[in-house]
């Protein structure tokens, strides 16, 4: 038997590729299973080299459906192999919409797990397929993914922190409205989301009991010994009645963030 060429189909999955042997005339060949893996795809490569040699036939078609992220690591094993090197080869990764109009020119397929890679083979051996497939160097690919995939959780955890603010501005305005934090979602203001459930707790807290507080969840350890040390030379009022807890607290928390930042502030904020 005189074949010419050599058509390998393969229906790629997430655990095993089932590949269709097909010779140029449309008879099958073969038809095997193997995993998904290096070892699965260097069984491929070793039983398609065995029939190439022992047939005689000079050059192998191989195709598969470009399936998500499945089939990259084998598409570029196959390219890579020594042992198909040395026969003229080609390698298409089909697009699916294609393969399945060419799969509903058939009104007789048997219903088996090897029916997509026979459809695949015969579409390779049928012709009008697209170029032979270029593939990125599997390095640089393996960075554009995690680049990606890095992108992505950046848009989406900027998307649930605005969702968070929107919630926390329900009950706490000032809190998303002045910068009474240098980090909205640091370890102090996350704290204080988080352990107190509505602004009268924060509000009738004494200042030691605040200074405290923001001493043991914030980054500064020598919060409450600068407030000891420092001279009291103002003392400013405010009547939560007339200004509200709100800004009480956002002057209470902007202060502390300026002793934070090393500024010497000597004013005490009492509160009546």
């Amino acid at each position: 038997m005189n074949q010419d060429k050599l058509y390998v189909g393969i229906d790629v999955s997430s655990k095993n590729n089932v590949c269709y042997l097909m010779y140029s005339d449309g008879s099958k060949h073969s038809s095997f299973s193997v995993p998904n893996n290096r070892n699965g795809a260097k069984i491929i490569v070793d039983r398609v080299t065995s029939v190439l040699l022992l047939q005689d036939i000079p050059q192998v078609v191989i195709g598969m459906e470009a399936t998500s992220v499945y089939g990259d690591n084998l598409m570029r094993f196959l390219r890579e192999s020594g042992n198909l090197g040395r026969f003229e080869r080609s390698l298409h990764m089909l697009n699916p919409k294609q393969v399945k109009k060419f799969r509903d020119a058939y009104s007789d397929l048997p219903k088996n797990d090897h029916v997509d890679s026979y459809v695949i083979a015969d579409h390779l051996r049928f012709g009008r397929i697209n170029k032979e497939v270029y593939m990125d160097d599997y390095k640089y690919q393996t960075l554009k993914m995690y680049t990606r995939a890095r992108h992505q959780l950046v848009q989406e955890l900027t998307r649930e922190k605005q969702r968070l603010l929107n919630t926390v501005f329900i009950s706490f305005s000032g809190l998303t409205q002045e910068k009474i934090f240098s980090n909205k979602f640091g370890a102090t203001s996350t704290a204080l989301i988080e352990e107190f459930s509505s602004l009268d707790e924060l509000a009738y807290m004494s200042t030691d009991e605040l200074v405290d507080y923001i001493r043991k969840k914030g980054k500064n350890p020598d919060l409450h010994t600068v407030y000891k040390n420092h001279v009291i030379s103002t003392n400013c009022s405010l009547y939560l009645s007339d200004l509200g807890f709100s800004k009480t607290i956002l002057m209470i928390f902007s202060t502390f963030s300026r002793w934070s930042d090393g500024g010497l502030i000597t004013n005490e904020y009492k509160l009546r």
